[in-house]
């Protein structure tokens, strides 16, 4: 089935009209008949791919050299002070091994016998995560999910799950008990969550594959766990300007809630009320960090310099996905961000500098936060498919993995470029 002539090209849970193809073509993106997907649009009913590639098991390191990264900043995450970063162990020993300049940029140390944690970190299906830290423990908020198992389907309405170290994960249940009163469509994808004074904030994607006008909500909770009250919309995309808008994600500077989003144009933002709960300023106010292509956005600050990670590529393929982590840099949280070769992102066909992609075990990571340990390191949290189990019935299987992130030179990264499968776990609670 073709539904409104349009063609999807996936940059992720991203389509476009077919009046784009030829700028999409030029750029390698693969294009694809949206009928794959369920008449309804909804993404339980993905067009599953038969031909998986062969698992090939990657080689694990005997051990994980002390190292430490990222100190200080102030983080994306308002309520929380808190970002993410990667434990990862990775196949370059000498990222694990030397006192290389992510180490002396960060200046934290920690006993070679730390904990440790290994990839899945969640191995249920889990998208688009955010995460906050709320005391000692951290809360990750997904988008929902429609399966079935047993006789009858099931969904969680933005599951939620609680850790305390960023490793062990337990579900605490979904974040709203019915589908908000603002919501047009099936799909709560992409969840942004903060805290601003003593509520709790989320921010949601009401979407679906197919709709015409899908636009961001917002809800509030006293308790970080939920549920969640239901406080309207922000805006549809037709109200703001930008077609197609999706993945919020809040980010407060100097105590000024902002609200980062993706859209078929690329990523935007604009300041919001004092409360979070609507914007302050009008639409043509919006400003522009990165161009078309990049979703995902996730800001965060870090001594001189602000950072912008994002997705590229197709999220929602099971294993022919092509997720990838990309980063650019400002000195001003507006922008312009730029690329390691200094190209700035809102540029025609410039990327950022990419810092995570799939290898032979874990394929297509992306839609990742960034949140930070008790010693001051910096993880990513993001979601990613096991090549061997990249379906559930006909759902992408995208799990919940984890990634120390190092700092080199000012610029993020993350082991050797690929996921971890095991590696020193974050330093919590008194664990080093």
């Amino acid at each position: 089935m073709f539904l409104h002539g349009f063609i999807t090209a996936s940059y992720g849970k991203t389509r476009y009209p077919s009046s784009f193809g030829s700028v999409h073509i030029i750029l390698g993106i693969k294009f694809q008949n949206i009928g794959r997907f369920s008449k309804r649009g909804d993404p339980s009913s993905f067009g599953r791919r038969s031909r998986t590639p062969g698992v090939k098991r990657r080689r694990l390191l005997a051990r994980v050299a002390a190292g430490a990264s990222g100190v200080a900043a102030s983080l994306a995450h308002p309520a929380s002070g808190l970002t993410h970063s990667q434990a990862g162990l990775t196949r370059t020993a000498r990222r694990r091994a030397d006192a290389s300049a992510s180490e002396r940029d960060s200046g934290a140390t920690h006993d070679s016998q730390a904990n440790t944690y290994q990839n899945p970190v969640y191995d249920q299906i889990f998208p688009d995560p955010d995460v906050l830290r709320v005391g000692g423990t951290y809360y990750a908020y997904g988008t929902y999910h429609p399966w079935t198992e047993g006789e009858g389907p099931d969904r969680e309405l933005i599951p939620v799950l609680r850790s305390p170290d960023l490793v062990h994960w337990e579900s605490v249940g979904p974040a709203f008990r019915e589908v908000p009163d603002w919501s047009r469509y099936r799909g709560l994808w992409a969840p942004g969550v903060g805290q601003l004074d003593d509520r709790f904030l989320l921010y949601y994607s009401d979407s679906e594959f197919g709709s015409d006008d899908p636009g961001i909500g917002v809800a509030t909770a006293s308790d970080p766990e939920g549920p969640f009250e239901p406080r309207g919309g922000l805006f549809r995309s037709d109200e703001i300007g930008v077609p197609n808008s999706i993945d919020p994600a809040l980010f407060v500077r100097d105590g000024t809630p902002y609200l980062f989003w993706g859209s078929h144009r690329g990523i935007y933002g604009i300041r919001l009320a004092e409360d979070g709960l609507s914007t302050a300023v009008s639409p043509s106010e919006k400003f522009q960090i990165a161009g078309r292509g990049v979703e995902a956005a996730y800001v965060v600050e870090r001594g001189n310099y602000f950072y912008f990670f994002g997705s590229r590529g197709t999220c929602c393929e099971g294993a022919t996905s092509t997720y990838r982590v990309v980063v650019g840099r400002a000195e001003e949280f507006r922008g312009p961000y730029r690329n390691r070769d200094g190209e700035p992102l809102t540029a025609e066909g410039a990327t950022g500098t990419t810092v995570l992609e799939g290898d032979d075990r874990f394929l297509a990571p992306g839609h990742c936060a960034v949140t930070r340990d008790d010693s001051g390191e910096w993880w990513l949290v993001y979601h990613a498919y096991e090549a061997g189990n990249p379906w559930v019935g006909d759902t992408p299987r995208r799990v919940l993995m984890l990634d120390r992130i190092e700092w080199e030179n000012g610029w993020p990264a993350v082991g050797d470029g690929t996921p971890s499968e095991q590696g020193r776990g974050p330093a919590v609670g008194g664990a080093t």
